[in-house]
């Protein structure tokens, strides 16, 4: 081989060498930081970013998590809004059925949720993304000394309830049917948080709430278990909803709910997992 043609070898391998190189440079640059959290700004793409507002119904047990929930959305997608309107699911639900603008319900129950999908008011099909069960709520140190859900038919005591037509309602007394129990409150309220606010305003002894709500209100008010409650677990459906004007946003919001990342926030609230 002649000299010229060993150097015009070598330069050819430096060559290729130096294009792999590049090459896997370009490859390692283009990859997703593995750190980035699901819905995070590093995990979307320059294609898909997300802008403009969006509206949530959601049940009023996910008051808490879903107002953190809302803030780290915004917070990896500038330009974007989230805003809720918390309450009981039945009234939720008529209002959507009503014409009310909105892009994503998140009821406490499929019962309610199938308010909206019998009216064919949504866009994808509901998924459950949590479940909640019962507990009772009574003031800090149990002063009347609760421990069973039959307590709280004792007439002494002031016991309120959600009403019937609420998801917690329907489950409360689905857990004093598997108890063979009667229960007479003294008010029936409209959603699980006036429900809680009755007892810690001490306007009632007790209340059959959600232990999320239990665990948000702090040392408000104190937990008491019962088997019963094990009937009455309540699973929680999302829905794009077809009155959406930002459909791609409101689907983006739904995803974050049920990533890993949302699940860990509603898990910590008190929430089971689906």
């Amino acid at each position: 081989m002649t000299r010229r043609a060993r150097r015009t070898r070598r330069m050819s391998q430096v060559t290729g060498a130096g294009a792999a190189a590049l090459l896997a440079l370009s490859a390692c640059s283009s990859d997703a930081d593995p750190s980035a959290k699901p819905g995070s700004s590093a995990s979307v793409s320059a294609s898909d970013k997300l802008s403009g507002d969006v509206t949530v119904f959601a049940a009023a047990s996910l008051k808490e998590s879903f107002t953190t929930l809302g803030k780290e959305f915004e917070e990896a997608h500038p330009g974007t809004k989230v805003t809720f309107n918390f309450g009981g699911s039945d009234t939720l639900a008529a209002s959507i059925t009503g014409g009310a603008p909105a892009d994503v319900f998140a009821s406490a129950s499929p019962k309610t949720m199938k308010i909206v999908t019998d009216a064919k008011g949504n866009a994808t099909e509901p998924a459950t993304f949590v479940r909640n069960q019962l507990e009772i709520a009574t003031l800090p140190g149990n002063p009347d000394r609760l421990s069973a859900l039959k307590d709280l038919t004792n007439s002494d005591l002031k016991v309120v309830l959600c009403d019937r037509t609420v998801p917690c309602g329907a489950a409360a007394q689905k857990a004093l049917d598997a108890g063979k129990l009667k229960l007479t409150p003294v008010s029936y309220e409209e959603d699980v948080k006036s429900a809680l606010t009755k007892v810690v305003l001490k306007e009632a002894d007790a209340a059959v709430v959600y232990k999320t709500d239990v665990k948000a209100a702090g040392g408000k008010v104190e937990g008491v278990d019962f088997p019963e409650s094990a009937d009455a677990i309540n699973d929680y459906p999302i829905t794009l909803l077809k009155t959406s004007e930002n459909a791609e946003t409101a689907k983006a919001f739904i995803a974050l709910v049920r990533s890993a990342e949302g699940q860990k926030v509603l898990t910590e609230a008190g929430f089971l997992k689906p």
